[in-house]
């Protein structure tokens, strides 16, 4: 029996479709019947269902953005910090394994040797470094707190998409905007993404923590390129100048723009698609869905 913490959102929505997709027995914990972030509920609930696994897929993004993070810290803060270290003294606790949605975005650019940044790297992005949004501070405090976790999976999600409009879903972000800022990143397609994390359970590959994003990197100009090839022809963009500009008139806090290196997952034998191979799947579904 596998537990779902933060099953309505984004992200946990996709992991129930997987689970069921898979058949494998699971159960989904709302905050509104069972509150996890109490250490003795969660606790309780664990040995109740006789749980053999914990995903944690509840977390605080913000919405629209991360923007909306600067305004509610302490929610933030409890959800992408404190909760991984309760859910952590739960599954110790009851000696069961889990795994822990985490974020790239508490890294920024390439290494200096220009490689995309591994699990090994510290982040570059976070309260330690200061140069951070509130949110990418929170989701690097969160990995701080599980850093010597043992029979642990922190899995790193990086701007998720799939072929569903959401507002959540990058490319929905993209046929929306207008303006667009510049930029080289990492992605992860959310089903792909999902997929992997379930594998690395039924795998039984080595705990620890993964880059789960799609091989490879990509710019924000080569989507939108896709996206006029392949969705929206007639669709126009126009681009800030610089970061500066962006700042100054579109955003509130500084963004995550990273690449990351994923080849410690794939030498567990799970597979990610290349990232340009997913968005072009990604975009071409959604036209088949638009046209039904």
């Amino acid at each position: 029996m596998i537990l779902l913490l933060g099953s309505t959102g984004y992200v946990g929505g996709a992991f129930q479709k997987r689970l069921d997709q898979l058949e494998m027995p699971y159960r989904a914990l709302s905050r509104a019947q069972h509150d996890y972030t109490d250490l003795d509920t969660l606790i309780e609930v664990i040995r109740e269902t006789k749980a053999t696994f914990l995903i944690n897929s509840a977390g605080y993004t913000g919405k629209p953005n991360v923007d909306a993070c600067e305004l509610h810290k302490s929610e933030c803060l409890d959800g992408n910090a404190i909760l991984p270290g309760t859910v952590r003294s739960a599954c110790e606790h009851t000696g069961i394994p889990w795994g822990h949605v985490s974020s790239g975005c508490i890294y920024t650019g390439r290494r200096d040797d220009g490689q995309g940044f591994t699990e090994a790297d510290s982040p570059n992005f976070s309260f330690r470094t200061n140069n951070c949004s509130w949110y990418s501070g929170t989701k690097a405090l969160g990995e701080e707190v599980l850093e010597d976790a043992e029979n642990t999976f922190v899995w790193r999600l990086r701007i998720p998409f799939n072929h569903q409009d959401s507002p959540r879903n990058y490319l929905s972000k993209l046929v929306r905007y207008e303006r667009l800022l510049q930029a080289e990143n990492s992605i992860s397609h959310l089903d792909d993404f999902v997929s992997a994390c379930i594998a690395c359970w039924t795998k039984r590959v080595p705990f620890g923590t993964y880059n789960v994003t799609n091989t490879g990197s990509v710019t924000t100009k080569r989507v939108t390129e896709l996206i006029q090839e392949h969705l929206l022809p007639e669709k126009k963009y126009d681009f800030f100048e610089s970061e500066a500009e962006f700042m100054q008139i579109a955003a509130k806090t500084p963004r995550s723009n990273c690449v990351m290196d994923n080849s410690k997952l794939l030498a567990t034998g799970i597979q990610m698609r290349n990232v340009e191979d997913a968005i072009v799947a990604s975009l071409d579904q959604w036209r088949a869905s638009s046209d039904e």
